[in-house]
């Protein structure tokens, strides 16, 4: 079995928890489970200043079919080490954060079983304590505490807690309150939710339908792990088209899909097309811009240019283009409002989105609400969600070429590519690097009447280096691509798509 370090996966951990897919071997079981609930335990003891024996922990988990044999070898690892824990059941990412900030509850940390929208044989784990989620140093100094660990633990015992009760509650009071001058319901609003069989469901039984919400149409709500409709991800094409024909088959005012752990979100308007990526950055900080005028929106690296403009000349705004993770748009947010910026809203088009207000927690739920709530009050105005976003342009082309690096000692060849690039594009005509940049290259590009951008980088976690371009004229992508090739083909160890 693989080193249990290398369940790191950035400020979480995932690994492959269930046989069946050829060529994966499971790596995360309910023994490295015990031992890295066990360290979480170390860990958080230290990180409140508490004895082992003082602290109340509180875990939950996604609709994933791994998730009870996870769930017990969390457990067992809590109790081992003398702490309590508390089983929150089926429950989101953004509502197990809340369990450490909820007064009722109060606990000293909480723990989400989740691996996202990965496949169905995947699982990891998401750690929580009132200061939000765990940053990649923590996870590493866990990993490495739980490598040391030869687990064995049996008994545990465990207390419920209705956190998704409570958690449900709040978004009811936020919509109610929202909506206060037009009667604080949502009666005659049609809104159709696509849960993706993940742990969205709630949002349709305990938040929406109470309000007097119509939510025929909505589908996937039951939790099952095996995800046998489409992948639980705003950013899949099938899922999205697959909501986006839900609204228009049911007429709906509004559409809100989530992933697994409800922790990104992304909304269809009534007239069937999707308000997704660059849209659904537009969207949250149009939400926000009246509360936050001249506030800063920090974003991930693929933005679009149109997006740029929307943000700055239509919102009035501050446009702070940053790196992939969402991590890493929080942690920038939280530092730019500590030295004076009003950064009201962290946000990946990947649908991750943090509000300053909402202790810049990526919580797809409180998004979706925002969005309800000013859905409601646009439809007695006799206009749609998508008034929000009107005047945000798109571009002709988008698209992603993702670059296989084969050398072992792919990091540094990655940061040679990079290096020489800048270099490059400065000596290129109709080329011209986009500054400030905070990952990787990128430049803006006039080739033979099309314009557009580029954005070279080095992936996260992979042994890859991903190539977003963008054009307004068709045909413009490839012409940059192909100009793009004759840079990168002197490089032995990366393998270029044709």
């Amino acid at each position: 079995m693989t080193d249990i370090k290398k369940l790191q996966n950035g400020s979480d951990i995932r690994g492959i928890a269930l046989a069946g897919i050829e060529g994966e071997e499971v790596n995360l079981n309910e023994l490295r489970a015990g031992a890295i609930a066990s360290a979480y335990v170390e860990w958080l003891a230290h990180k409140v200043n508490k004895n082992p024996f003082e602290l109340k922990i509180c875990i939950g988990h996604d609709s994933r079919l791994s998730a009870d044999t996870l769930m017990r070898g969390l457990k067992k690892g809590i109790c081992i080490m003398g702490s309590r824990v508390w089983d929150a059941g089926l429950a989101s990412t953004p509502g197990m954060f809340m369990a450490n900030v909820m007064p009722f509850f109060d606990f000293d940390g909480s723990i989400m079983v989740t691996a996202s929208h990965l496949p169905w044989n995947r699982n990891g784990l998401k750690f929580f304590t009132a200061q939000g989620g765990l940053e990649k140093e923590d996870i590493e100094l866990i990993l490495k505490k739980a490598s040391k660990i030869a687990f064995v633990g049996e008994w545990y015992e465990s207390e419920n807690a209705n956190i998704m009760e409570m958690y449900a509650a709040q978004l009811r009071q936020m919509i109610g309150s929202g909506l206060a001058d037009i009667g604080g319901r949502l009666d005659g609003m049609h809104i159709v939710v696509d849960a993706g069989n993940g742990a969205g469901g709630f949002f349709v039984k305990n938040v929406l339908e109470p309000l007097g919400a119509d939510c025929s149409g909505s589908q996937f709500l039951e939790p099952d792990g095996r995800f046998p409709n489409h992948q639980p991800n705003p950013e899949n094409a099938e899922a999205m088209a697959s909501i986006c024909k839900a609204v228009t088959d049911n007429n709906a005012d509004l559409g809100i899909i989530f992933d697994t752990d409800v922790d990104r979100s992304a909304a269809v308007g009534p007239d069937g097309k999707p308000i997704a990526r660059n849209e659904i950055v537009a969207l949250a900080a149009a939400l926000g811009a009246d509360d936050y005028p001249g506030g800063t929106v920090v974003t991930d690296s693929v933005t679009s240019n149109e997006l740029h403009d929307f943000l700055e000349n239509k919102l009035g705004l501050k446009h702070f283009r940053y790196r992939r993770g969402y991590r890493n748009v929080i942690n920038k947010a939280a530092e730019l409002s500590e030295q004076g910026e009003k950064a009201f809203l962290a946000i990946e088009t990947s649908g991750h989105a943090a509000y300053s207000d909402n202790y810049y927690l990526d919580d797809g739920a409180f998004l979706a609400v925002q969005i309800v709530v000013a859905a409601a009050k646009l439809k007695k105005e006799g206009k749609t969600i998508n008034a929000l976003i009107d005047g945000l342009k798109a571009p002709l082309e988008s698209e992603e070429v993702r670059i296989r690096m084969t050398s072992e000692d792919f990091l540094e060849v990655g940061s040679k590519v990079l290096e020489d690039m800048e270099v490059w594009v400065n000596k290129i005509e109709g080329l011209e690097l986009e500054l400030p940049n905070h990952e990787g290259v990128r430049a803006n590009y006039e080739l033979e009447g099309a314009k557009g951008w580029f954005l070279l980088r080095k992936s996260l976690h992979d042994p890859v280096m991903p190539l977003n371009i963008e054009s307004d004229t068709e045909g413009g992508s490839a012409r940059a691509y192909e100009l793009i090739k004759t840079f990168l083909g002197k490089y032995e160890g990366l393998e270029l798509p044709q």
